[in-house]
């Protein structure tokens, strides 16, 4: 299994995760060309991320990109920054500021049956 992670990404998983179902589960070429065309912010961040699982398939186990298709996108919740806005009469707001952790497993793509 060849992984690649991404840690502490600044933006709340419930739109990261958006992106990520969109790639899961196809060919490494076809979500490449997905996370290129597409208008989100998080997908340039997974577009690298995609990118470095690659290289470690090239890597460390000396497989090329044309047989590689995306077994897992794991988007998890990170680490959440707690802030305070001022409200009227000396009050203060709670807002949370969400970080999201993405886990990116590429598998092989299984042989076709005869």
């Amino acid at each position: 299994m060849i992984t690649a992670s991404l840690k502490n990404y600044r933006q709340s998983p419930r739109k990261v995760r958006g992106v990520a179902n969109l790639v899961k589960g196809k060919t490494v070429e076809q979500a490449l060309n997905t996370l290129n065309f597409l208008s989100k912010k998080a997908a340039d961040p997974l577009h690298g991320l995609l990118l470095s699982a690659i290289a470690n398939a090239k890597n460390n186990f000396n497989i090329e990109k044309d047989t590689l298709m995306i077994k897992e996108l794991r988007v998890d919740s990170g680490y959440i920054l707690k802030r305070r806005m001022p409200r009227a009469r000396g009050s203060a707001f709670p807002i949370n500021k969400r970080t999201s952790h993405v886990l990116l497993v590429l598998a092989p793509k299984p042989e076709k049956k005869k």
